[in-house]
């Protein structure tokens, strides 16, 4: 049994997480922005840290750490207003994250694992030629560039020998719960929409809920993830098409996708301003997962088809 500090504990992961920790018999410090209690999570010792910076004080969360799995961030936002961007997620992600590893090491944690972003490696991939962990980074974005920041912060940090990194970097996750953009492709599906995705013949990676966290859990005492950056999905990639068939399958619902050409689609979508969702749409993004399987003896638990059926069904129920 370990005490495990867990930053961003009411986010989309972090409430998965801490419930398995839980189960698993760990005592969990949750760290959450703003006053925050799971009924369902009782056991948790909850602490308020209103903002993440360089001033942030840790001392009374950090007390008995084991293990310090970070995974509150600022989250990357397709329209940015701030004068210096970069600037405002440096103050997060890049000058946060160290403040607490600092913090962490001299209270004498033992490991600290960091949620970063495959957005390090880059935005897209040749197909079937997938990211791995030795490619050369190239983050394009400020959010991007902060998360590498901190992770190169993080591993020069952990050359003292005295706090163990882990570095771990997910596609899109998606699981009971999900939000934003992949909400939205449910609510088209459920719907029975018709959406003009049917012809895209690209291969993207995504990670479930459940994948992810099983991965986090393996880097809290395996002695081999020891300074180390992993790539993670579900292990099997889908085109968009397929992954808007298998979605609506899960829903128990006809996909109704219109075989649009791929490039006519992506010309029209940039021509009205739309270029980063033709990229996602569009391109592909595939990470290679082989070192996980290898070094830690890793693999998902969950398949794909799994991971989307609990999605759909916990959609289904919500509504």
């Amino acid at each position: 049994m370990s005490c495990i500090l867990v930053t961003g504990a009411n986010g989309f992961v972090g409430r998965e997480l801490c419930q398995i920790l839980i189960e698993c018999g760990h005592i969990v410090h949750a760290v959450t922005r703003r006053q925050y209690q799971c009924k369902s999570l009782s056991t948790l010792k909850y602490f308020t840290v209103k903002d993440i910076c360089e001033n942030t004080l840790w001392e009374s969360a950090i007390k008995g750490v084991d293990c310090v799995i970070h995974l509150a961030a600022r989250v990357h936002v397709m329209v940015d207003n701030s004068r210096d961007p970069l600037s405002v997620y440096r103050e997060v992600n890049t000058k946060g994250t160290m403040n607490l590893a600092r913090q962490a090491l001299k209270a004498g944690v033992k490991r600290f694992v960091y949620i970063s972003s495959i957005k390090v490696n880059g935005e897209c991939t040749t197909i079937n030629i997938p990211y791995t962990d030795t490619d050369n980074p190239a983050p394009s974005d400020p959010y991007a560039i902060s998360k590498y920041e901190a992770e190169q912060q993080l591993l020069e940090l952990s050359s003292s020998g005295d706090l163990e990194i882990v570095i771990i970097r997910p596609p899109l996750v998606y699981g009971p719960g999900v939000k934003a953009n992949f909400l939205s492709m449910l609510r088209w599906l459920n719907k029975g929409i018709p959406l003009p995705f049917g012809s895209i013949q690209n291969k993207r990676s995504l990670v479930a809920l459940d994948n992810l966290v099983d991965l986090i859990l393996t880097c809290i005492e395996q002695p081999a993830a020891a300074n180390q950056i992993f790539l993670v999905s579900d292990g099997e990639d889908l085109s968009t098409t397929e992954l808007l068939s298998r979605v609506a399958s899960a829903l128990g619902k006809k996909p109704r996708l219109l075989p649009v050409n791929q490039q006519l689609l992506e010309l029209i979508l940039r021509f009205i301003g739309k270029k980063d969702l033709a990229q996602r749409l569009c391109s592909s993004l595939q990470v290679d997962i082989s070192k996980a399987k290898k070094l830690l003896n890793w693999t998902p638990p969950v398949s794909v088809d799994e991971g989307l059926r609990k999605t759909a069904d916990a959609f289904k129920s919500s509504r």
